[in-house]
């Protein structure tokens, strides 16, 4: 096992990782776990990833569990990056790539944070876990939670896509409908998880959410011959998979994987719900927060993100930017995904796209650059969003 500590991305406190841990105990800011980098190169190559399963796993030496320790999986990671030309074409575009996520465990990408997440929490003694929820965190949580023999409670909007509600009681997970945002089910954990003894395993408030999500990026480094993409689009609630890709790519770069070129990161969120692209605009390095935030794209509705320091200066330091997309335009350009590229995209991701139509307008990316796309989740899981 390579894992050193916990530090914190404010202050940069260490914390020790045998324990479990929330916030930074001195700033309340998220904690990263920190790897013995140069130990890791040592025993791991580049071309000894090939030999070894096609899951998220394959890269367990920048991954926390203890080596001896069996993962809570459900076979999650090693989605595939597929071309999508069509739709391209329809931007004069020939390199943009589509990362699919949907055909993770529970149809989406929080299956990876989970996976992590949980087996960490296991492993360190918790035994009932809790989370707010707008969809699909809660789904992962229940699922590797049920098949880690541990209760999950979950928090979620009254109006969540009612697929997600059914996911998680069908999977066994003790849900919570809460009347306001996810931000309210996120206080209502908050007051109630001493008394009740359960581990909050929100977006960025513990530590391993963000490992499983960063494998997102040495996938995407590893699928591409180990050159990364000019340019991500991603779809930004939480932001914890923008947060954990670039911290792969820091990761790589010290292990002499890639070199110091970074893509472009765009952040895509809802024009009812946009706290980072306002931040981003306006030059501020933290996000108001954002009352009566509404959109169909569950996954975008966070008013208020503990990394939004995080997300916004990764997005000025890779000289990218941040987009929002009304709802009018995910649910159209849902559609032209589907029948040009046959891929039923949730929401969110539909989101991306139509944020590309508008920067390739604006001229903010080349039409000779490689782009990459993030289909966070199922559209099957939104069918509220399509009556």
């Amino acid at each position: 096992m390579f894992l050193s500590h916990l530090e914190c991305t404010a202050c940069g406190l260490r914390h020790e990782w045998t324990r479990l841990q929330n916030l930074c105990a001195a700033c309340q800011k998220p904690l990263f776990p920190t790897y013995d980098l140069a130990a890791v190169g040592r025993v791991l190559t580049r071309e000894a990833l090939a030999t070894r399963e096609k899951s998220l796993w394959r890269y367990r030496e920048v991954l926390p569990l203890p080596a001896n320790v069996d993962p809570i999986t459900l076979g999650e990671g090693g989605t595939p990056l597929l071309p999508a030309r069509k739709f391209g074409e329809q931007l004069s575009m020939r390199d943009l790539w589509v990362k699919d996520e949907s055909q993770n465990p529970t149809q989406s990408f929080k299956a990876r944070g989970m996976a992590v997440a949980v087996s960490m929490a296991k492993y360190l003694g918790a035994r009932k876990l809790a989370v707010p929820s707008a969809g699909n965190a809660g789904g992962a949580l229940a699922a590797y939670a049920a098949r880690a023999g541990l209760e999950a409670h979950i928090f979620m909007p009254r109006d969540t896509p009612r697929a997600n509600i059914v996911e998680c009681r069908k999977l066994g997970a003790h849900v919570n409908l809460i009347d306001g945002l996810i931000t309210d089910c996120g206080a209502e954990i908050a007051g109630r998880k001493v008394a009740e003894g359960w581990f909050d395993i929100s977006t960025l408030k513990e530590p391993y959410r963000v490992e499983g999500k960063k494998t997102l990026g040495y996938e995407l480094a590893e699928q591409f011959d180990w050159h990364l993409p000019d340019v991500i689009i991603y779809p930004t609630g939480g932001g914890t998979g923008l947060i954990g890709m670039w911290k792969a790519f820091d990761e790589m770069e010290a292990l002499g994987w890639i070199g110091s070129k970074r893509p472009r990161m765009f952040s895509v969120q809802a024009t009812g719900c946009a706290p980072i692209v306002r931040a981003f605009e306006a030059g501020e390095k933290t996000a108001a927060e954002l009352p009566d935030a509404h959109t169909c794209a569950s996954g975008l509705r966070v008013p208020k993100a503990v990394g939004d320091f995080l997300m916004l200066n990764i997005l000025r330091q890779s000289n990218g930017g941040a987009i929002a997309v009304d709802d009018e335009a995910m649910i159209r350009v849902t559609g032209e995904v589907g029948a040009t590229e046959g891929l039923f995209v949730a929401p969110e991701s539909a989101a991306c796209f139509a944020a590309l139509k508008s920067l390739r307008s604006a001229d903010k990316i080349e039409s000779g650059a490689r782009v990459v796309i993030f289909n966070t989740g199922s559209g099957i899981k939104y069918l509220d969003c399509y009556e």
